[in-house]
């Protein structure tokens, strides 16, 4: 028996066992992943069976099939695309047994406390500070730009420990739990008016070192790991011959020919082949993903690329549009727990697709990454490389 049989034959089992109608959503969740069926490319005991990674799209349609309920994975992105593969890869047994069955479940929502008012593009010169305490960490600081804190119960947080070192090696990485003491969620509303993202402000937060993921000073390192997986996440998934964006536009192209002129059917066909070429791009790096291969800076191309293409597309949206493209209909503010990007108007979505570039990385620092990782380009001069921290100008 093939591993895909015997895989198939496991889940038949289970469905045999936890019929989804019958059985309610989050112990039928909890029993997935017990049984290894949650991510099959996951060790033993941590929700996986310790198989390739390509046969997990299998199990999910058979489960999906069967009616079994999703873990609401469009809410907690950021736990299951950037969270998980960072614990799993850095974290104590310990960790990984208290954090990754709650987080695969949808019992906890996590956000991440990476950029600052003063470091986001150039993340390593962030300025929260954690100062040793006995066995906790004390964390003063600010983040923005921070997807879903309001409905989060933890957080992956990078903070400076070490000033004195370069900005690059003084950074250590944590696990923060939301409802601490001290922690202000405050909500940034965006050009849409909707407030998808926040401002966290850290008072005097209790962190247990307990919750320390990986080596004091090694968090530089982990945090590329988050963001690499990041990056695939946003820009990497593998989607239908013109799904998204290129979609819409090509049909509102076929269902308005008195909208046609020369110069946007250019426009159109230039769009079109990008986006296919995109689309096929990241189908190889999934394969590449399902082979076991860490995700690597092709993840920073492929964001880079769903940024561009998305602001283009949305613009040519309105020009197609005419007038009626400039149609805004709601300004009210509201705090979706995640973004429908494409089910609002054409108006939401121009707007909206300004951040795209920004989220995730902003454009010129993946270009930087795609130069000197990819093409192998010479480095961009840096005068602060081997300074201390304490002695950057901020």
């Amino acid at each position: 028996m093939t591993a895909q049989e015997e895989l198939r034959r496991r889940v038949a089992d289970f469905l045999a066992v936890h019929d989804p109608r019958s059985t309610p959503a989050l112990g039928w969740l909890q029993a997935r992943y017990d049984a290894g069926l949650a991510w099959v490319h996951f060790p033993v005991g941590h929700g996986g069976l310790g198989l390739p990674r390509s046969l997990q799209g299998e199990v999910d349609e058979l489960f999906a099939a069967a009616g079994g309920p999703d873990n609401r994975p469009r809410v907690n992105m950021i736990g299951l695309g950037m969270a998980a593969p960072t614990i799993l890869a850095f974290g104590t047994e310990a960790q990984k047994k208290r954090f990754l069955r709650p987080l695969w479940t949808g019992e906890e929502i996590w956000c991440q406390l990476f950029s600052e008012p003063g470091a986001g593009s150039d993340l390593a010169a962030l300025g929260t500070r954690a100062v040793r305490d006995g066995d906790e960490w004390v964390v003063n600081g600010q983040k923005v730009w921070t997807s879903g804190a309001q409905n989060a119960q933890w957080a992956i947080l990078v903070a400076r420990t070490d000033p004195d070192r370069r900005k690059h090696a003084g950074i250590t990485y944590f696990l923060c739990p939301m409802s601490e003491p001290g922690i202000e969620v405050r909500p940034l509303r965006q050009i849409t008016g909707e407030a998808e993202f926040n401002e966290v402000f850290l008072t005097d937060v209790r962190i247990s070192d307990e919750w320390r993921l990986g080596e004091q000073g090694n968090g530089w390192r982990i945090a590329n790991t988050t963001l690499n997986n990041e990056r695939v996440a946003i820009g990497g998934r593998p989607v239908p011959r013109e799904d998204g964006m290129i979609g819409i536009v090509a049909r509102n192209w076929r269902e308005h020919p008195e909208r046609r002129t020369p110069d946007l059917h250019h426009q159109l066909m230039e769009l079109w082949v990008e986006a296919e070429v995109a689309r096929l791009t990241s189908i190889r790096l999934a394969q590449k993903l399902a082979t076991g291969q860490e995700p690597g800076p092709e993840g920073s191309a492929m964001k880079l690329t769903f940024a561009r293409i998305s602001q283009a597309l949305s613009g040519l949206e309105l020009e197609l549009n005419g007038a009626d493209g400039l149609r805004y209909g709601d300004w009210t503010m509201t705090r979706p727990e995640e973004v429908h990007f494409l089910s609002k108007d054409a108006g939401h979505r121009y707007l909206r697709a300004k951040g795209n570039s920004i989220e995730g990385g902003t454009s010129e620092i993946l270009k930087n990454v795609v130069a000197e990782r990819v093409l192998g380009l010479p480095a961009e001069p840096r005068f602060d490389k081997d300074l201390p921290w304490k002695e950057l100008q901020r």
